[in-house]
């Protein structure tokens, strides 16, 4: 038996392998960190090129590199030489498929830095994985193919990098090797690229030849194969490139409030992780969008109080007066603050399978803010094959267009040419909780900063005392021939009686006036809701029971309505009644028509029905009649009051 080796990795212990962790963390922790993306046409060698990296700064474990020479040889591409690609397609449908899908994120370090790099899919039906790996990127590494040249995938993800907002671009001319290093073929794909470049905004970029597969000017050695070039390697650029961080440094202080830190009675302060600019005690500082003025009375952290604070650090600020500021909010210097507003122009990435739909609520997302939100149909959506702005009336997988977003309250903002933190958003789906798109802030909706909201003296609650009731609006929702109508207007007739204030808005009687402009589109039926839903919110205001009678199909629009109004003042009255019971009422024979085919976006044939899923009210019209029905819901309607 061999002689025990305590330094032997096989046998080392816990003890052992937490000193070789803590000496790496102490050799690597004081180093600039680089997040920087590879992308471009597919077979470009991206995954190469990382694998590559991993390999010459010795980020490889043993076991890692027996494991690469073995699928090398079993899967590679490359011979009996190391197939570098296989260590970063991890997914098994790219091992099969030679390309890369998902985006793969690899940490290594050098000398002088540590970089993360992520290895994003070339292929157009994976844009939006590209896009979720440049979010958050200082440089993108553009590979062209020596052999092919500028490609259309090339332009595409040029384009999208230069929107994502990437300030230093690397051309990547790879697979010199299979090209005998010819200086004419660098020299061409660099003159068609800058043509290309200069079109769509890219300043500047570096361009390096280079071979992923040879190793030829990626370390810091240059490659005797290319005497005719004379710039950096790519591991010296990306070492010297300078890094998000330092640049947010020079900006104007802000911080966007996580949570508000109240241990004890004794201390309230305000955490979050500063986004640019840095901080001093003594600083003037403004609560934006409240607009209130304070001074910076310390800067705690875990390891105690700090004298400055900057980009990048998380920090807890205590101020010198106590003033309302939450979550959401944002600490801003205060001679320089940024602007709030709740309608912008930006540019969209749809990262959903279904389609945008124009009017309906989805969350927006930015930095510590969660808003309700609405996208107008796009003003154009780019083509990014051609760069030409297309008419359209929505946005699939993949599109990328302009268009309008309108919050519910205003938002902290800044354009995203300014600031990734303040200008760069997602938008949620209200009931999978699903990301659906990506956005990018241009600038605020000039009408939006004119319009201001006119203080009166008569208030709601004022007007609702007069009439001696609670307002709220019955929200009554269900299939067509359910009895909504019907019923709607026998509670109507009770509280009638009983002297309450009230007013009846009907579906089919509100297309007659304000809606007569609507059809019956997914589109068309949320702008329908949202105009009653403002007009319903207007008669709580006076002070009225509003009782509604819609459709109203989808879940997205109804809770749309719900967060217009005061908490409890809005009732899902579900009136369910099975399809087949209201199919055979059919009082106004459109079941029959949408059945016949006559009658397109029917709810319940060729439309979805998105019954509620937790309603104020349930009616059961198979167990009770339209009196009971009534009296149950003027019974809620009142005992809530």
């Amino acid at each position: 038996m061999a002689d025990f080796d305590p330094n032997d990795p096989v046998y080392k212990t816990d003890a052992l392998i937490a000193e070789d962790i803590e000496a790496y963390l102490e050799q690597h922790q004081n180093k600039t960190l680089l997040r920087f993306i590879t992308c471009g046409s597919v077979d470009d060698g991206k995954s190469t090129l990382i694998g590559r990296l991993l390999y010459d700064s010795k980020m490889i474990f043993e076991d890692q590199l027996a494991a690469l020479e073995a699928d090398s040889k079993r899967v590679g591409t490359q011979g009996q030489e190391i197939d570098f690609a296989l260590l970063v397609d991890g997914l098994a449908a790219e091992r099969e498929q030679g390309i890369t899908i998902d985006v793969a994120y690899r940490f290594f370090a050098t000398e002088k830095r540590k970089f993360i790099v992520a290895d994003t899919p070339g292929h157009e039906q994976y844009t939006r994985n590209m896009v979720t790996g440049a979010s958050t990127a200082d440089l993108a590494v553009i590979l062209v193919d020596a052999r092919k040249g500028v490609l259309t995938q090339t332009k595409r993800h040029s384009y999208l990098a230069h929107l994502i907002g990437i300030r230093h671009i690397v051309l990547a001319v790879n697979k010199m090797d299979l090209v005998d290093y010819d200086q004419a073929v660098f020299e061409r794909i660099l003159a068609d690229y800058r043509g290309f470049a200069e079109g769509i905004g890219i300043e500047s970029f570096t361009a390096i030849p280079i071979s992923g597969f040879k190793g030829d000017n990626i370390t810091a050695a240059p490659s005797d194969k290319t005497p005719w070039y004379g710039g950096p390697s790519l591991i010296d650029h990306l070492e010297t490139v300078e890094v998000a961080n330092t640049a947010a440094r020079e900006r104007s202080f802000r911080m966007p409030v996580q949570w508000v830190n109240r241990p004890n009675l004794d201390f309230r302060g305000f955490s979050g992780l500063i986004s640019d600019g840095e901080i001093a005690p003594g600083t003037p500082v403004r609560v934006v969008p409240s607009g209130r003025n304070s001074t910076v009375k310390s800067i705690v952290t875990m390891d105690g109080e700090l004298d400055r604070a900057v980009a990048g650090q998380s920090v807890t600020l205590t101020l010198e007066d106590e003033i309302d500021c939450s979550r959401g909010d944002v600490i801003a210097v205060a001679e320089d603050p940024p602007a709030a507003a709740d309608q912008f122009e930006a540019t969209i990435v749809w990262m959903s399978d279904e389609a945008m739909v124009p009017g309906r609520g989805y969350w927006l997302k930015l930095a510590t803010q969660n808003v309700s939100a609405t996208v107008q149909h796009p003003k154009f959506e780019v083509n990014v094959n051609t760069m030409e702005h297309l008419a359209a009336k929505t946005l699939e997988l993949n599109s990328i267009g302009v268009c309008e977003v309108t919050t519910d309250k205003p938002i902290v903002f800044e354009p995203y040419a300014e600031s990734r933190t303040l200008g760069g958003f997602i938008l949620v789906d209200k009931i999978t909780n699903a990301t659906v798109g990506a956005g990018m802030i241009h600038f605020a909706l000039r009408r939006s900063q004119n319009v201001h909201w006119q203080q009166t003296d008569i208030g709601r609650d004022r007007h609702a005392a007069m009439k001696n009731q609670k307002p709220a609006v019955l929200w009554f929702t269900g299939l067509s021939g359910s009895g909504k109508s019907t019923i709607a207007n026998m509670v109507e007739r009770k509280l009638h009686r009983m002297n309450r204030h009230t007013f009846l808005l009907d579906g089919d009687n509100v297309r007659h006036g304000l809606n007569k402009d609507l059809g019956f589109t997914e589109t068309d039926r949320i702008e329908n809701i949202r105009r009653v839903g403002e007009v319903a919110r207007l008669m709580t205001d006076a002070g009225l029971i509003v009782i509604t009678a819609f459709i109203s199909p989808f879940r997205a629009e109804r809770d749309m309505v719900r967060a217009m109004l005061p908490e409890s003042e809005f009732l899902e009255v579900f009136v369910d009644t099975p399809l087949e019971v209201a199919e055979a009422r059919d009082v106004k024979g459109l079941y029959k028509k949408a059945r016949e085919g006559k009658l397109k976006n029917f709810t319940g044939i060729d439309s979805p029905y998105e019954a509620p899923e937790q309603p104020e009210i349930r009616i059961d019209t198979t167990a009770m009649g339209i009196e009971e029905a009534a009296d149950a819901i003027v019974d809620a309607l009142l005992g809530d009051a």
